[in-house]
C-alpha cells in the first residue's frame, strides 16, 4: 500500500521521460542515421500515450481490483524496460557526437567498450511493443477509463512553503542539515552541493522546506530561491526560475546564455541558497552548463539538491550525502492520527484507534503513505471501512525501493 501511493507518480514521470526523450534531436537523428524503421518508435509513443491516458484510473481502481493491480503491475516493467532502451539509445547517440568532434580517442574507446545493444535494438523494441499492445488491449476489459484534459488527481508541484505543525519526527535531520549551512563550519568550496537522497514519499521536499524556512536561514544567506525541477531538466526554466525567485526581471527571453550572464551578475558577491526540489535528470553535461553562473556568488554559497536517485547526488555533490531514514513507528503515528481524526482526539475513539496504530505500522515509515490513508478515512466513524484498508491486499505490494 505504502509503495501504491507513490509508484504512481514515479511510473508517470517516467513515461514523461520517455516522451520527451522521444522527441530529442539526438534520439531522432540517431534512429535516423542507423536506417531504423521510424514506425516502431511512433508506434511506442502510441501506446505508451494510450496507457498513460488511463494510469490516473487505474491507479484509483488498483485499491480495490487485483486485475487492475496486476496490470500495472506489468505496465512498469515495459515502461521501465523501454526507458531503459532509450537510455542506451541515448548513450549510444553521445557517443557517435563524439566520434565526430573529440580528438581523445580514449573517450571513443571508452564507450566503444560498454557493448551497447547486446541484441538487436528492433527486436527488443517489438518485444516492449508486443507487451504494450497487450495492455491496451486489457484496459476496455477492466474498464479503465480516460481523463480528458486536466488529470483528476494531477500533482501540483511543490513551492518552499510548509505547515510545520504537520511536520513530525525531522528535528535531528534539520539540524543536520542546518550545521552544514551555518558559516561557522564553512568548507573549503566555494559552493557546497548538499544531496538529500531518500526514497519517494519519505519526505525529502518537506525537510528541504524546514530549512528553507528558518529563521537563521534568512541571516546565513543574501538570496534565497525555490525550484522545483521535477522530471523536466531545462536549464533555461530553471535559470529562469531563479532570477524570478531573486526578484530579477526576465521578461520572456529564450537566450540562455543572456539570462546565465544576468543570473551570473546578480549572484556576483552575494552569498546565496539555492533549493533544487525533485531532481531526476543524470546527464552531467548539463548540470555543469545550468551551475555556470553560481560560481559568481560569494565564497560558501550552498545549493540543496532533493532526489531519489543516488546517480543524481553522485553527479551533483561536492559534499557527503545526506540520505534520509524512514520514520519512527510512533512519529508515522501521530502523522497519520493528525490527518485522519478531525477536532477530535484518537483516544475518544477507542474502536478506531488500534485499527488506526495498525495501519500507521505497515506505512513502513513513510511520512506520504501515513498522511494519504489519514487524508482517505478523514471523517469516516465506520470502523469496517478502517479495517477494510487495513486488511486490503495492496499492502502486499513490492517495497517503495523498487519503484527507485
Amino acid at each position: 500500500m505504502a509503495g501504491a501511493l507513490v509508484g504512481g507518480a514515479f511510473l508517470s514521470a517516467s513515461l514523461q521521460v520517455i516522451f520527451d526523450w522521444m522527441a530529442s534531436r539526438e534520439v531522432l537523428d540517431f534512429v535516423r542515421g542507423k536506417k531504423l524503421e521510424d514506425g516502431l518508435l511512433k508506434k511506442l509513443k502510441s501506446m505508451l500515450m494510450s496507457v498513460n491516458a488511463v494510469l490516473d484510473d487505474a491507479e484509483n481502481k488498483q485499491i480495490t481490483d487485483p486485475n487492475v493491480r496486476s496490470w500495472i503491475d506489468e505496465l512498469k516493467d515495459a515502461v521501465y524496460d523501454a526507458e531503459d532502451l532509450l537510455d542506451e539509445i541515448d548513450a549510444e547517440a553521445l557517443r557517435n557526437r563524439m566520434d565526430q568532434t573529440c580528438t581523445v580517442k580514449q573517450v571513443s574507446r571508452f564507450f566503444s567498450s560498454l557493448n551497447l545493444f547486446k541484441e538487436p535494438m528492433e527486436s527488443r523494441l517489438d518485444e516492449i511493443l508486443g507487451r504494450l499492445e497487450s495492455l491496451v488491449n486489457q484496459k476496455d476489459t477492466l474498464r479503465l477509463k480516460e481523463f480528458r484534459g486536466e488529470k483528476a488527481f494531477q500533482r501540483s508541484r511543490p513551492t518552499s512553503s510548509v505547515d510545520e505543525s504537520g511536520v513530525y519526527g525531522r528535528d535531528d535531520e534539520k539540524e543536520a542539515i542546518l550545521k552544514l549551512l551555518d558559516p561557522e563550519y564553512a568548507s573549503d568550496n566555494q559552493m557546497d552541493v548538499i544531496p538529500i537522497v531518500g526514497i519517494g514519499g519519505i519526505g525529502k521536499t518537506t525537510l528541504a522546506q524546514l530549512i528553507y524556512n528558518d529563521k537563521q536561514v534568512e541571516e546565513w544567506f543574501d538570496l534565497k530561491a525555490w525550484v522545483c525541477v521535477s522530471e523536466e531538466f531545462d536549464a533555461l526554466k530553471v535559470t529562469k526560475t531563479i532570477l524570478d525567485e531573486i526578484n530579477c526581471s526576465c521578461d520572456d527571453s529564450k537566450n540562455l546564455n543572456k539570462l546565465q550572464l544576468e543570473l551570473k551578475k546578480k549572484l556576483s558577491g552575494k552569498k546565496f541558497l539555492f533549493v533544487l526540489d525533485d531532481v531526476w535528470h543524470k546527464r552531467y553535461v548539463d548540470w555543469e552548463e545550468l551551475k555556470s553562473p553560481f560560481t559568481s556568488g560569494a565564497k560558501n554559497s550552498k545549493i540543496i539538491v532533493t532526489t531519489r536517485d543516488e546517480n543524481v547526488a553522485s553527479i551533483m555533490q561536492n559534499v557527503p550525502t545526506y540520505r534520509l531514514n524512514i520514520l519512527s513507528e510512533d512519529d508515522c503515528w501521530r502523522l497519520f492520527a493528525k490527518h485522519a481524526f478531525v477536532n477530535t482526539s484518537p483516544s475518544m475513539h477507542p474502536n478506531l484507534k488500534g485499527i488506526g496504530e495498525a495501519i500507521a505500522k505497515r506505512c513502513k515509515g513513510l511520512p506520504l503513505a501515513a498522511k494519504a490513508l489519514g487524508g482517505l478515512l478523514r471523517c469516516k466513524p465506520d470502523a469496517d471501512e478502517w479495517d477494510k484498508i487495513l486488511h486490503s491486499n495492496l499492502w502486499d505490494l513490492p517495497d517503495d525501493s523498487e519503484w527507485d
